[in-house]
């Protein structure tokens, strides 16, 4: 009888384990598509902030005639 209850103990064990294992994997994979989303979204606001900052640090070198 203890056998018994120790094998679905065990059964259970492993199924509440392959839950979460699943839903960690599907809270992994939907991590990714936002960071890239993400990723997508903050690259050209960067490479605008890069050539302001290029424009403004010409402007203030010494010589340059505004």
């Amino acid at each position: 009888m203890l056998l018994i209850v120790l094998g679905v103990v065990v059964l259970l064990a492993l199924v509440v384990l392959g839950a979460l294992g699943y839903a960690l994997v599907g809270a992994l994979g939907r991590l990714t598509r936002e960071m890239t989303a993400l990723q997508d979204e903050v690259v050209p606001v960067a490479t605008q902030l890069q050539a302001a900052l290029a424009t403004a640090a010409e402007s203030r070198r010494p010589g340059a005639d505004a």
